[in-house]
């Protein structure tokens, strides 16, 4: 009896293609992508929001085109950029101002694009339990008991007082300078009252004039430092909220879905030079992730308890699958037992998600600049230039016109006709309205943060 040799999946998808190529016309062969590089290796941090990375994987997305994908597991999001700037990651799940930052030179200079938004609404505040003790003595409750949502920072401003009149200083996490945590943490404190600090050319701790120190911690290692007392609570994405809920030694206090509705959260970041030079792979590592997005997000959610087992394991997130299904299902738990319905937490497609919008990027870049991590003012021109020279939403419409083309995709899933500008908004937690084709006149509405002509060492407030 002869012994026929296995043959692997990805060997039938590259004969399936060879057989296509001999038999189409040449009018579908322009049609059709020929990644110019097929094996990649992707890097990500162990959070729920990497989910379109591993669902396009394991859903067999990425080999549907052409594609054969590794994925690393990451130490810290510095060293996640520094591999993708020096090649050794083709891409990576990305925070949404790592592109921005490093193509302006905010830390290591670089230039980044992104043409693929990965999530709407991802991340929480947490508190310790003393901490929250102190506050919820302020709070009102609704009917059933429990304390109205949103929760402002008013309410923790008290709590930092009494650290201050003991001469403690009152700490708190956040996972790195130019990260959304950073941004929506700064925002919430500022709102409610609280000084968050400020950047300079001479002083990139960020904490001047602040009344609350934040400090960078990798997203895994939150909750035991704040266990251990070394900060009294945190910004981080899931499912780090929910595991010290579950570990019994913190309170998250609200979602980034209250301190700006529908915010986008994390993007997929490659080099400018890979985009350029790969152009066809760039878009058919696009195709695989804006189906992994309409994946989890269709039929009201169907797919999230399959995702939810995909990413408990140890190569992806690696945490208990209750705990990740705890946001990724629908609900969210703040106190222990807490639990209300949250149906717009992690949205993967929905409401445009997975699309780059230049307005996104230019939020980014006023909070920068309200911050002093951007030291000097800067026309509105040069906030549209940025967000184009990053954000790249040609590469994610060719993309997506291809799905349609396979079918796979319906023309009502993308955004029509856009500007790449979305409406102006006040879904904020303080109600400010935000226009972006109009940074610089929204940067004066702030009462805490950085004027036009004022830095770090000058600021008004």
């Amino acid at each position: 009896m002869v012994r026929l040799p296995k043959i692997s999946r990805r060997s039938i998808l590259l004969l399936v293609a060879a057989a296509q190529l001999s038999t189409v016309s040449t009018g579908a062969l322009a049609e059709m992508l020929f990644p110019e590089k097929a094996e990649l290796t992707f890097g990500f941090i162990k959070l729920t929001d990497m989910a379109p990375l591993a669902v396009a994987k394991e859903m067999h997305f990425f080999e549907d085109e052409g594609l054969y994908v590794t994925l690393e597991p990451q130490a810290n999001w510095k060293v996640l950029l520094d591999r993708v700037i020096t090649g050794e990651l083709d891409g990576a799940h990305m925070l949404a101002g790592q592109p921005l930052a490093a193509t302006i030179g905010y830390g290591t200079e670089a230039h980044i694009v992104t043409p693929f938004s990965m999530d709407l609404n991802g991340n929480a505040i947490t508190v310790s339990n003393a901490v929250w003790d102190e506050m919820k003595k302020t709070l009102p409750l609704n009917p059933e008991g429990k304390p109205e949502h949103p929760i402002s920072a008013a309410a923790l401003k008290p709590v930092v007082e009494q650290y201050r009149a003991a001469s403690k200083p009152f700490n708190m996490g956040m996972v790195f300078p130019v990260s959304t945590h950073n941004y929506e943490l700064r925002y919430w404190l500022a709102a409610g009252g609280l000084n968050p600090g400020f950047y300079s050319p001479s002083d990139t701790s960020g904490q001047i004039e602040a009344d609350v120190l934040l400090s960078v911690t990798p997203p895994p290692q939150m909750p035991a430092t704040m266990e251990a007392g070394t900060i009294q609570g945190y910004s981080v994405g899931e499912p780090w909220n929910q595991a010290a809920v579950f570990k019994g030694i913190g309170v998250p206090v609200i979602t980034d879905h209250d301190i700006w509705n529908d915010n986008p959260e994390k993007v997929f970041g490659m080099t400018a030079a890979f985009a350029e030079q790969n152009p066809q792979t760039a878009i058919a590592v696009t195709k695989a992730l804006i189906r992994a997005g309409k994946w989890l997000d269709e039929n009201d959610g169907a797919n999230r308890a399959e995702a939810v087992e995909i990413l408990s394991r140890p190569e992806y997130v690696g945490a208990d699958a209750q705990v990740i299904a705890n946001s990724m299902t629908g609900t969210f738990e703040y106190e222990k037992g807490d639990v209300r319905p949250a149906p717009a937490f992690n949205i993967f497609f929905a409401k445009n998600a997975t699309y780059p919008f230049y307005s996104d990027a230019v939020w980014y870049l006023t909070q920068m600049r309200r911050w002093g991590q951007i030291s000097e003012d800067r026309p509105d021109s040069w906030y549209d230039e940025t967000a184009r020279r990053v954000y790249r939403p040609d590469i994610y419409m060719a993309a997506a016109q291809s799905l349609i083309a396979d079918g796979l995709l319906a023309a009502s899933d993308v955004p029509e006709g856009t500007d790449g500008y979305k409406p102006a908004t006040d879904a904020f937690i303080d109600g400010v309205a935000y226009d972006g084709r109009k940074p610089n006149e929204y940067l004066t509405r702030f009462e805490i943060g950085l004027k036009a002509g004022e830095t770090a060492a000058s600021p008004s407030n």
